[in-house]
């Protein structure tokens, strides 16, 4: 899975546990963070009454994140597991039965392809693929990194037409007609994934938390003192000594940050990320990051990445013309550009 976000949690253990005292029931932030999904940090935050409550919460997060960690990923088997690596290893031989998840999963990535205009595609596998392979190359021996060639790369793109996806939702089959198409879902897996564990927890009975699953941020609630949660945006200058640029008061919203500064490699002096353009096979360098802000984490990740892929004159009427959607643009000077609304969010 790629690693593609980073957000700056700057509340801390001790400002939630003053902040999470309700009027009725005495609530109390409990934290855990881990490294086992999503190849990256989650952390979460649960405002519970006890110590036994928050296990539960805690168990019930850790079977969700578990089990779209498995359902998503694109490089490992599981034993029982039909996932998105199951369906790239069948593609050209025969349909998979996939669990419901992948299936709204791929229907989502559909949407968001369609509203976007392509500038996010599940179905670029291929070319993703070329691009892993020169920056792991890249980044394990600088002194001989290279620039795939657009030739190979023209090559790979001949097999990422999103329509041949053939999706049986009554079978609950999943097949890739064409052989050397694949799917490649680390745009959007994690905000989904961070989406279905805010359900999840919310319908047993969560009212306050803070997630983050690799940076994807989800607030439920207010903190229990009925104050907003602070999350901070990292400055994608991560060599700057202001650590992060903004800190947004967040109640029952969603922010993912899309950026260069993570997942990257040099080629004479130019920095290569991972964020690769459908139209230009190429990761462009027009931002150093893309901020959303809305009230649905999986459309946030998809939207980050797609208005990453986007000039800043489509990008900025993009967002503006989305109900509920706001975001932040940085851009390598460090100057930036606000949507209309993103003003209203923030702390200092």
């Amino acid at each position: 899975m790629n690693t593609k976000k980073a957000i700056f949690l700057t509340v801390a253990s001790a400002f939630l546990l003053s902040g999470c005292a309700g009027s009725g029931a005495k609530l109390t932030a409990y934290d855990a963070q881990y490294l086992d999904y999503f190849d990256t940090i989650t952390s979460i935050t649960i405002c519970a009454e006890s110590e036994e409550q928050f296990a539960e919460y805690k168990h019930l997060a850790e079977d969700t994140m578990e089990k779209y960690h498995e359902l998503f990923d694109i490089y490992d088997n599981y034993d029982g597991v039909n996932n998105i690596k199951t369906i790239n290893d069948n593609a050209g031989i025969a349909p998979v039965t996939v669990d419901p998840e992948i299936i709204r999963l791929l229907e989502f990535s559909r949407q968001e392809y369609e509203e976007t205009g392509g500038k996010i595609n599940v179905a670029m596998g291929s070319v993703l693929s070329v691009w892993h392979d020169y920056r792991e190359a890249g980044i394990e021996n600088p002194s001989r990194a290279q620039v795939p060639g657009q030739q190979e790369l023209q090559r790979a793109a001949e097999h990422v037409n999103l329509d041949e996806v053939q999706i049986d939702e009554e079978a609950s089959t999943v097949y890739l007609p064409d052989e050397d198409m694949s799917l490649d879902v680390g745009a959007i897996a994690k905000g989904y994934a961070t989406k279905c564990l805010a359900e999840k927890l919310k319908e047993a009975g969560v009212t306050s938390a803070l997630l983050s699953l690799g940076g994807n941020v989800e607030t439920i609630g207010t903190k229990a003192d009925g104050k907003p949660w602070r999350v901070g945006v990292q400055n994608p200058d991560t060599s700057a000594a202001k650590a992060y640029l903004h800190v947004l008061k967040l109640t029952d919203t969603c922010l993912v940050t899309s950026g260069t500064y993570q997942r990257y490699y040099e080629v004479d002096g130019v920095r290569y990320h991972h964020i690769i353009d459908q139209d230009t096979l190429m990761p462009e360098n027009t931002y150093d990051s893309v901020t959303i802000l809305c009230n649905d984490s999986a459309r946030a990740d998809a939207l980050s990445t797609a208005v990453f892929n986007m000039d800043p004159e489509t990008g900025m009427a993009f967002v503006e013309a989305q109900d509920g959607v706001e975001a932040l643009w940085v851009y390598p000077d460090g100057t930036e550009a606000q949507s209309s609304g993103f003003g209203a969010y923030v702390d200092q």
